[in-house]
């Protein structure tokens, strides 16, 4: 099978190999070292500054995204958070049940983040922005540069999911003055899924200090004091935190993080123009696209029943939506260990749906 989902992703060979290995015990110098390179690979990919930390979480980017709210926002706090899709809805979904006060910016699938969507937002004393920087679900890849812009006129504490577009595309935590980034390992870093990887700036460092969080295992006093050592409180998914780190050496050694953008665009583009060169009869719905995914809309046929036909006939694994959007959009990724001819495939097989009168 031929992944070409948005996670979990194909791994390198040097990741898989680490897979197949026995789990070592890891209360150990040797793991310790480990995580404090990987502290500091994620930190350098991130550029999120020296006084920045980084915690591992074992639970999936969802998590990641709840234990930033639990630890950090409280009844007290006003956000505003942008729903553009399923990963921004759980961001609503989060916020009330954690009973926090927010304002929701609300997107049409497929639609872009504008400057006219802050017009009544300056100056209304909002204390935190979320955002999933890229809504997986509809593809739709958000000007950060405008919600940084907005949140430092604001002075306000942001939060941005990273999930499907670190590595994948462009992300300056310095720059942006982010004080939350999230990530997982399922993604462009092109592990198993099991590891939320969060970075925090100096802010961030203090609202965790002063906030009371309602979950011990996701208590991030206790991720931060245990990383000091290089370690976790509880037992972490021990072989992927090793896996993470053969991949993170796998792109430190083939160009950083710039060159691991580059290969993804490249896949993108390639894709794309593959579309358009044999003029398949689907439509990309995203009026601002990641590098991480390209969402499909079939114009005669139900997208998932194309999802089926790739699987059992074809050996290929693309993404299909949930919901509302199960009939209409599909989505084909270009995170991952993929190549050219990868793709190649992929659209020989839709040339032969298309020439089978199917799509």
């Amino acid at each position: 099978m031929i992944n070409f989902t948005v996670g979990p992703v194909q791994s390198s060979d040097a990741v898989r190999a680490i897979g197949a290995e026995q789990v070592p015990y890891f209360r150990t110098e040797e793991f310790s070292e480990l995580m404090f390179e990987n502290e500091r690979l994620i930190k350098k990919f991130a550029n999120s500054g020296e006084n920045s930390r980084v915690a591992f979480m074992t639970c999936s980017g969802s998590g990641g995204m709840e234990t930033a709210i639990i630890n950090t926002l409280t009844k007290k706090d006003k956000a505003i958070v942008v729903n553009g899709g399923s990963f921004g809805q759980r961001f609503v979904e989060l916020l009330v049940l954690h009973e926090i006060p927010f304002t929701e910016i609300r997107l049409e699938p497929g639609k872009a983040l504008k400057a006219e969507h802050f017009a009544d937002l300056d100056g209304k004393g909002y204390t935190c922005f979320l955002v999933n920087k890229h809504e997986t679900s509809t593809g739709v890849h958000y000007d950060m540069q405008l919600v940084s812009d907005f949140c430092k006129r604001n002075r306000i504490f942001l939060i941005v999911d990273c999930v499907s577009t670190f590595l994948a595309d462009p992300f300056d935590m310095q720059a942006l003055e982010a004080d939350i980034m999230i990530t997982g390992s399922q993604k462009a870093l092109a592990c198993p899924p099991g590891i939320a990887v969060m970075v925090f700036s100096k802010h961030a460092l203090q609202r965790i200090e002063r906030t009371k969080c309602c979950c011990q295992y996701l208590d991030l006093k206790l991720a931060l004091k245990n990383m000091e050592r290089g370690q976790t409180p509880w037992t972490p998914a021990v072989g992927i935190l090793r896996q993470i780190n053969a991949r993170l050496r796998e792109i430190d050694a083939h160009g950083g993080v710039e060159a691991e953008i580059e290969r993804t665009a490249t896949l993108a583009s390639y894709f794309r123009s593959k579309l358009k060169e044999y003029n398949l009869p689907f439509e990309i719905v995203s009026e601002s696209l990641s590098n991480a995914v390209t969402p499909l809309h079939p114009i005669t046929v139900s997208a998932y029943d194309i999802f089926l036909k790739i699987k059992d006939e074809y050996g290929m694994w693309i993404c299909p939506n949930g919901g509302s959007m199960k009939d209409t959009v599909f989505r084909v990724g270009h995170i991952g260990h993929l190549t050219t001819d990868d793709y190649d495939k992929l659209i020989d097989a839709f040339l032969e749906l298309k020439n089978k009168g199917v799509i």
